[in-house]
């Protein structure tokens, strides 16, 4: 089992696998989203059994008393989002917001796979952005089966998002979160942030951010620097980070593409 906490908001991710039993009846303070991700994952809740099968959200409130086992010999796999009260309720509107899960099982793919994503963001410690964002994903998609509607979106224009460009090019090398972006924009909220964004340049901030630092890293390789002061100097975590973020978009390792192993054109410029 992988157990790790964001400080940031409190949340704790987990990703376990189990064969037989693996836990007795008991209950969390925090609201729990989870994903099941292969096996049937059996436990007892709200007055009777239940199982969870590969891509199926389970959801369980606080104080909702709950045990799990494995039905088959080769056991489950599953990730889960332990939720503070408080910081779910103020996400939701508010302290005294009127939140409950209608179901305590959902066939909701979307959700799914954002309580995965979160998880292996906070598990590997992901930088705060990238935290951020697939965290803000699942609150996004928690509002419906916590019987919320959609989120208001604010009417604004695309100064906005430019501002907010500006503020990731200028500050590319350092940590920041979706709120530090939100507050330098003039902008109420994280989510209204993301949303004029993503309208404005067609995804989030933090994928623009990681192309912004493989920019500068790619610029720093073409002179001969090497991938570890490189990664360093463009705002990654270490060379390894770098390494995974700089084969997905271009095919190679930092240090291939350093000694001119490559026909990828360069990229110099962020398309706006």
């Amino acid at each position: 089992m992988h157990l790790v906490r964001d400080w940031h908001s409190g949340i704790e991710a987990v990703a376990a696998q189990f064969h037989g039993h693996a836990y007795d009846m008991h209950h969390h303070d925090e609201w729990l989203v989870g994903v099941t991700h292969a096996g049937v994952q059996d436990f007892y809740c709200r007055g009777q059994r239940r199982q969870s099968t590969a891509g199926r959200v389970i959801l369980i409130e606080p104080g909702e008393r709950h045990d799990g086992q494995a039905v088959h010999e080769e056991g489950f796999r599953y990730s889960m989002l332990y939720l503070p009260q408080a910081w779910l309720r103020e996400e939701m509107g508010g302290r005294d917001a009127d939140i409950g899960f209608r179901k305590t099982l959902a066939d909701d793919r979307r959700l799914g796979d954002a309580i995965a994503a979160a998880c292996r963001a906070i598990i590997s410690g992901a930088p705060r952005l990238a935290i951020d964002a697939t965290r803000d994903r699942v609150v996004e998609l928690l509002r419906h089966h916590l019987g919320k509607g959609e989120r208001p979106t604010p009417d604004a224009g695309s100064s906005v998002a430019e501002r907010a460009m500006d503020y990731i090019q200028a500050h590319y090398d350092e940590p920041f979160s979706l709120d530090d972006l939100a507050r330098a924009t003039g902008v109420s909220d994280r989510f209204q942030l993301s949303r004029v964004f993503r309208r404005r340049f067609g995804t989030s901030p933090h994928a623009c951010l990681v192309e912004i630092r493989l920019t500068k890293a790619r610029a720093m390789l073409r002179l001969a620097v090497p991938p570890a002061e490189a990664a360093m100097a463009s705002g990654f975590a270490d060379q390894s980070h770098l390494g995974r973020w700089f084969r997905r978009a271009y095919g190679l390792t930092p240090a291939a593409y350093r000694l001119g192993r490559t026909n990828v054109p360069d990229l110099d410029g962020l398309a706006g």
